[in-house]
Order: C-alpha cells, then structure tokens, then sequence
C-alpha cells in the first residue's frame, strides 16, 4: 500500500453506484451492528475501529447513515491528518454519520474491496452501495464539502438516520439467488475467477439478469487490475498515448478509483482516433464501464451521446 500522488481531485458528482460491490461483505453479516466506540480524539463517539469480521455489519448501518470507510497506516502521516478531520466531523455531524477506521496494512481484504491501490483511501458507503470519495490527502476544507455532498445525497435516497437514538438497528434482507451468493462469497475470498464464473452462470440461465451484468463487470474490473502497480499504470499510459492496452488499463484503474468521468472521456477519445479491432476493443471496454457505473447515471447518459459522435 504505496502513500499516495493522484493528480485528480474527487469528482464532485456522487451517486450510489461504485466500482466495487460490497454485497458479498453485506450478505455474510450475522450478528448486530457494532456499536459506536469512542476514537483517538476527543468527542468521537460515532467512529469505530473496523476488522473484516466486523466489516460486514458496519454495512448494514449504510442503510441508516452513511459510513465513512476511512483507510489509513499507521506508516502515513497524511493518513492521521485525514483521520483526525474525519473523526472531528463524525463528532461535530452528532450521529447522522459512521467513521469506521480500517487498517489496510492489518485487513488487506477490504482495500481490496474497494481497489484501494494507496493511503489515505476514503470511501462511503450508502444503503450497502458504495460512493468513491478521494484517494490522497486533501485539505480539511475539501473533506467537510465532501460529507456535506454526501449527506444530502444519503437523504436524498432515504438514509437520514441517527446513531444517537438507537437507529441503527441490522435489518433483515432477503436471501440472495444462489449464484449471486456464491459470486458474492468468491469475492469476498478473492477469488474473482470464482465469482466471474457463478455471474456468467447466471446470465446463461437469465439473460436479462441486470445486476449479474453489473456484478460481472465489476469482477472482470478486479481481475483486470489485479497486481496493477497504479504509478506504473499511469506512466505507461502517458507515455505511450496511442497505446490501446496502456490507454485501457489506466481508464479501469480511473474507474475503480471512482473518476468515472475521467475513464469514459480518455476511452471516447481513443475510440475517436483508432480504427478496426483497436475501435471495437475499445468500444466493449467502455460498455462494460458504463455496466458498472448504472444506465441511470447522467454520466454515463453523456458518455453514450460523446461514443455516438466518436463511431459515427
């Protein structure tokens, strides 16, 4: 876990789509949702400590409040600037959100979850969806304006709760078809060829399976950037411009460090200037991005009409 050096600022835009899915963590919660501990600074009752065996249940709380995921080493400093904005804004918000803490150098599982390729990674997480939020230090200021977005695009999806009366009591779900659990149970032992498998599986029986669709664009994401050096990846990519395989590389990892914008617009703009094979390769990738951002995101609406004007 490399300290971090993103050039991109956190895209403004939040909606409850990600490039991870966090379902196969949510769907192993047993026992309650753990409660709120006191952290390292003064006045922060509602920011906890998470393991992967508590992880799941910190999830089911999204349903209720957002949940700040908040992953840091003790090895970075920005990593203890960040969190200690964090755990003073948990403080100040009085319940209406979760800090929960995770050493990624301790639980490698769950940076894993979220494509966590350095520290400080801060990621929410909203009715068991996940909403990318930054993946460098950035400026106390910035943070505040990025929960402030948060919350009002939690309320906005019904998750206006508060720790502070007793609310985030674990809902009961419905089972998940069997395959979608055995996919979600590969990705949570990392074992994406696994999961990639039961999707397709299910997609053979029901074609129009949508989340299938999403579920396995979002593993094949994983698999492709398994053991991506990011630096490596970026430097390729800006190296080598007309490079198909570099351009592609770096627009997944865009992708799964929630840029969305930044990984549609690079991919229409090689579309644009490649011809043949190197076109369509390009134009499948871009498809199964927009399967893992949902038909229902602006971005991906705009991205479509910029892919028209590029193939035609």
């Amino acid at each position: 876990m490399s300290t971090p050096n993103h050039r991109s600022a956190p895209s403004p835009s939040m909606n409850l789509r990600g490039a991870v899915d966090l379902s196969g963590l949510k769907a192993k919660a047993s026992a309650p949702p753990p409660a709120a501990a006191s952290g390292a600074g003064e006045g922060t009752a509602y920011v906890i400590e998470v393991t992967e065996q508590s992880f799941p249940q910190v999830v089911q709380l999204s349903a209720t409040v957002p949940v700040i995921v908040n992953m840091y080493s003790a090895r970075s400093p920005e990593s203890a600037e960040v969190t200690a904005v964090l755990e003073q804004e948990a403080a100040a918000r009085g319940g209406k959100l979760l800090v929960a803490n995770v050493d990624a150098d301790a639980f490698p599982q769950i940076a894993q979850a979220f494509q966590a390729v350095s520290v400080p990674t801060v990621a929410a997480v909203v009715k068991g969806q996940p909403v990318p939020l930054f993946d460098r230090a950035v400026p106390a200021e910035q943070i505040r304006a990025l929960l402030t977005e948060l919350m009002q695009v939690a309320e906005a999806n019904g998750v206006n709760g508060s720790l502070a009366d007793g609310a985030g009591e674990a809902q009961e779900e419905a089972p998940l078809p069997p395959l979608h659990q055995e996919a979600y149970d590969a990705i949570v032992a990392g074992d994406y060829d696994a999961a990639a498998a039961a999707y397709r599986q299910a997609l053979a029986e029901q074609p129009a399976d949508a989340e299938a669709k999403a579920g396995l664009a979002q593993v094949e994401l994983m698999q492709r950037l398994r053991g991506a050096d990011a630096d490596a990846v970026r430097t390729a990519a800006a190296e080598q411009p007309d490079n198909v395989d570099a351009q592609l590389q770096v627009a997944d990892l865009d992708m799964s460090g929630g840029h969305v914008e930044d990984a549609f617009n690079r991919l229409i703009r090689l579309i644009a200037r490649t011809a043949g094979e190197d076109k369509e390769r390009v134009r499948l990738r871009l498809l199964d991005l927009f399967e893992i951002a949902g038909s229902s995101d602006p971005r991906v609406t705009k991205a479509r009409s910029a892919l028209a004007r590029a193939l035609f």
